[in-house]
């Protein structure tokens, strides 16, 4: 018999959470988190884990199972989930992935691509760039070396810059060049969901979740992490805005709209990332959930 991955994918806020649980009901299944966000225990409110309700619904794997003092990577979780999505297709045909991080989706899907070494003085010295406040020089250094990854990771996240620039100075070729090998084979046939909204629509419900985000207690929670907001966890939108108005370069309010402002510009990358993946089947957020449900079982082989 075949086995599945259903993969839920789309911007935040866009409603996977809710149409996974319904898919995983239907299909009498189990829910895998690939949202690396997701992963961090002291990380609740600002990285939008579901509710306990949600939780409760459905069996959820891989949400506040690490720590913001471990070292964890899209490498130790494309194995990690490797061996957790084995364990359920012994119970079950179908298995539901979600998440909003497409580096590791990609990772259990498709496999991880080989990056050659590099000499790791261009890492420490980019890290030195970063740790002067030169963030936004490596941002547009990226941008002139590599369009393509400037466009589709996260550029606000220090560690995946540095990544992605030290491949390009180390190799001379583009980091997203190296990021088009074959994929690997796996054990399970992936199904790919996506939700989509208007571009305006999609940023009102990111203002409006971060307005709740706040109300349930946000800015309590950053502080709490303050002490180690130089973790490499810690570099995420929601947290790195709160950290400066601690420090006092921000006002509340000031860094409340750059919470919106940095998680739109973190929606619009995801959707170009998804958007280059021609096996998603796409839908609009709104869509019935039954309909898709039906869409999922006509494409079973």
């Amino acid at each position: 018999m075949n086995k599945y991955l259903i993969t839920v994918v789309g911007a935040t806020a866009i409603g996977k959470t809710s149409l996974s649980i319904k898919i995983a009901e239907h299909f009498n299944t189990e829910i895998i988190s690939c949202d690396s966000r997701q992963f961090y225990k002291e990380m609740k409110i600002g990285t939008a884990v579901p509710s306990k309700e949600e939780l409760a619904a459905v069996p959820h794997h891989f949400i506040q199972n690490r720590s913001i003092f471990e070292d964890y990577n899209v490498g130790q979780f494309e194995k990690d989930a490797l061996i957790k999505l084995n364990e359920l297709f012994k119970k079950h045909p179908f298995v539901v992935m979600v998440g909003g991080s497409g580096l590791y989706t990609n990772a259990v899907v498709d496999g991880l691509d080989y990056f050659p070494k590099v000499n790791p003085e261009i890492r420490e010295q980019l890290n030195k760039e970063i740790e002067n406040g030169n963030l936004p020089k490596l941002q547009n250094q990226l941008k002139e070396l590599d369009l393509e990854s400037y466009n589709a990771i996260e550029i606000e996240n220090p560690h995946r810059l540095v990544r992605a620039l030290e491949i390009c100075i180390g190799t001379t070729k583009p980091y997203s060049s190296y990021k088009k090998q074959a994929k690997q084979k796996r054990n399970f046939i992936p199904i790919k969901i996506g939700l989509e909204a208007p571009r305006e629509i999609m940023y009102q419900r990111i203002n409006e979740r971060v307005d709740l985000m706040i109300k349930e207690g946000l800015v309590e929670e950053a502080k709490k992490l303050y002490a180690h907001k130089n973790l490499n966890a810690l570099q995420t939108v929601g947290y790195k805005e709160l950290f400066n108005y601690f420090d006092g370069n921000y006002t509340l309010n000031f860094a409340v709209e750059e919470i919106k402002k940095n998680t739109r510009r973190f929606a619009k990358r995801q959707v170009t990332w998804n958007k280059k993946d021609t096996q998603i089947h796409w839908f609009n957020f709104e869509e019935d959930e039954n309909t898709i449900i039906k869409q999922i079982e006509n494409l079973l082989v």
